[in-house]
């Protein structure tokens, strides 16, 4: 991604802008007044900054095209000028591709007419992701497993995969680039060939949005001398799926309780997952 140097001094670079607050609806950033009445932004006060969102990996800025806008600059949070787009006549938006690499924090949304500064706002953008849900292919036939597996006669493959429900609760897009299944599952693998998720290195997951990541690793396949198999009678345990991300570089994981009855083959096996 290109980072084209600054148009505009340090100064104005990193000014700050009082009582920016992160907004709570749907993938917006845009500034109010702070809580208790407290200053408001330059683009609060004129309105030429109007809204500030993510959408995917893109950051859009709306402006008034009413008040000379020229350029708008985006500050990163060490300071530097992320990128800076010249204004089309008549447009209202300029748009900046943040992509899953950028460093989370508070940035910086700078208008401009030449070298005057007419509006600031500040807003943070910052991935947080979160583990929903696990299940099987027995217990959740809705799911699009044929369209991620294939159909088969067997459905070996399937009755052998998981998918996880991921959520990304912040501002900001992530990629989950690995998925891992360890503890009590038939085959407990702990460092997956590839990202340990099916014919993908990475899943990109918007602000907001929640996505189903279908595992590659055979985690409830044929029973490992490390995992978990089943019996006529049960066997109960616990296992975690951990998912690793690239913006926030985390490791974000959750802990089920399983069981596994009515039979000696994994195949024919009832499993119950619940949340430890």
């Amino acid at each position: 991604m290109t980072r084209n140097n600054p148009h505009i001094s340090r100064r104005t670079a990193l000014r700050t802008v009082a009582g920016a607050a992160l907004a709570s609806v749907a993938g917006c950033l845009n500034n109010g007044d702070s809580p208790g009445g407290g200053n408001s932004t330059p683009s609060d006060e004129g309105g030429i900054i109007q809204q500030v969102t993510v959408e995917g990996t893109e950051l859009v800025v709306e402006y008034s095209s009413e008040e000379g806008v020229d350029q708008i600059n985006l500050v990163q949070p060490n300071g530097e000028v992320f990128g800076q787009r010249e204004t089309a006549a008549g447009s209202q938006q300029v748009s900046f591709e943040i992509g899953t690499s950028y460093e989370p924090g508070e940035y910086t949304v700078v208008a401009l007419s030449g070298d005057e500064t007419l509006a600031e706002s500040s807003s943070l953008i910052q991935p947080e992701i979160g583990i929903r849900d696990v299940g099987l292919y027995r217990n959740n036939p809705e799911k699009p497993w044929d369209e991620v597996y294939g159909d088969t006669e067997t459905d070996r493959l399937k009755n052998g995969e998981a998918y996880v429900t991921v959520e990304n609760a912040g501002s900001g897009p992530e990629a989950v680039v690995e998925l891992v299944f360890s503890g009590d599952v038939p085959n407990p693998v702990e460092d997956p060939r590839g990202s340990g998720m099916y014919e993908t290195e990475q899943v990109v997951i918007s602000p907001e949005e929640t996505v189903d990541l279908f595992s590659s690793s055979f985690p409830f396949g044929s029973e490992s001398e490390e995992g978990m198999g089943c019996s006529p009678d049960g066997n109960s345990g616990e296992f975690t799926v951990t998912v690793r991300t690239q913006v926030g570089g985390d490791d974000v994981s959750k802990a089920f309780d399983v069981q596994y009855s009515g039979s000696m083959e994994m195949s024919d096996c009832e499993v119950s997952i619940t949340e430890a």
